[in-house]
């Protein structure tokens, strides 16, 4: 009796081409159906997202009135806002002596948002009459594009006589991390 030879194995690497076309259209097929639900939970996240702003915006309303009780009193709180500012780690290095002479006479301190929240929002500084500028309101609004790109603009600060803008206005950099702008200018120093 002659002894029947084994059947050599296919390789793994080495499938049918039969074998690999079913591969292929069974994860295209796999693909398709997984970018489905991909788009199927965009449309619940995209759902999500005008729910959660229209919550917010509801209780940004609700909070208006504590944030009104909340000021006044800060208001009797001798330099309560410099005193934040200067305890917060990030902006404790961005205050200038000058700047802190200045923060003394901030009264409140406001942040409003676009009417679509994603859009941009706006901070107010408003002042107390001090010696340095004459305005009493300065405010700052940062503008959110869809591409990325934001626009932040603010008020011109009208500075008094023997008043300067704030860490460089006589060449003199005083402040520790903010640079000097050598072209900054008396009347277009910004907030």
């Amino acid at each position: 009796m002659v002894a029947d030879k084994p059947k050599k194995s296919k390789p793994a690497d080495k499938l049918d081409v039969d074998e690999a076309d079913h591969i292929d259209v069974q994860l295209v097929h796999y693909i398709e159906k997984l970018q489905e639900v991909q788009d199927e939970l965009e449309k619940v996240n995209e759902e999500a997202g005008e729910k959660v702003l229209e919550v917010e915006q509801k209780y940004n309303e609700i909070r208006r009135p504590v944030y009104v009780k909340r000021n006044e009193i800060i208001k009797t709180i001798p330099d309560f806002w410099l005193t934040a500012f200067l305890s917060h780690p990030a902006l404790c290095d961005l205050f200038s002596e000058e700047d802190q002479m200045i923060f003394r006479h901030l009264d409140s301190l406001g942040v409003e948002d676009q009417k679509d929240v994603k859009m941009g929002y706006s901070i107010m500084f408003n002042f107390n009459e001090n010696p340095y500028f004459e305005d009493r309101k300065l405010e700052k609004t940062y503008t959110f594009f869809e591409d990325g790109a934001i626009k932040i603009t603010g008020t011109t600060i009208k500075w008094k006589d023997g008043s300067g803008a704030s860490n460089g206005v006589n060449g003199e950099k005083k402040g520790k991390k903010r640079p000097l702008a050598e072209d900054r200018e008396h009347a277009g120093e910004k907030i």
